[in-house]
């Protein structure tokens, strides 16, 4: 049988009551004035693969005009202004 708490106990310990929930694995369900309102359950399994998104990127960006010169000509900046 699932695990029931009252909504006002689970206000006051949801921080423990998820810790509870992840570490056991077994749901829980939340109550109010007796009647269900929500089940917290553990996460599911979730396999990633964490290499696929090493060069997922490649040659997909395009460069357009000169990335090297500044974007305004030097008589333009201020900071050379004496």
């Amino acid at each position: 049988m699932m695990q029931e708490v009252a909504i006002s106990e689970f206000k006051a310990k949801c921080l423990s009551l998820l810790q509870q929930v992840s570490k056991t694995k077994e749901p829980i369900r939340v109550t109010r004035f007796g009647k269900p309102v929500a089940d917290v359950v553990p996460p599911a399994e979730v396999q990633v693969d964490r290499n696929a998104w090493i060069g997922s990127g490649h040659a997909t960006a395009k460069i357009l005009g000169d990335i090297v010169s500044p974007a305004s000509e030097p008589e333009e900046w201020e900071a050379l202004r004496g």
